[in-house]
């Protein structure tokens, strides 16, 4: 079985559970995805669209999250 791919619509709780970098990916673009040692709820775009990232920005998050796997 292959590993899931990231996109937009991804979970905040699955793209830690798959991928744990994530964590301080997002954080470093000031993105937080953990409250209280828990995901927070909501996708990436969701995340990344309440902290004022374009559609672009966001192409480029899902593009270097997948390639942290």
């Amino acid at each position: 079985m292959s590993d899931p791919v990231v996109s937009p619509s991804t979970s905040i709780e699955d793209l830690v559970q798959w991928i744990p970098e994530a964590v301080g990916y997002l954080r470093d673009k000031g993105i937080r995805c953990i409250r209280c040692g828990e995901p927070i709820w909501g996708t990436l775009e969701e995340a990344a669209k309440q902290k004022g990232f374009s559609e672009e920005q966001i192409a480029r998050f899902v593009a270097d999250l997948n390639a942290l796997r």
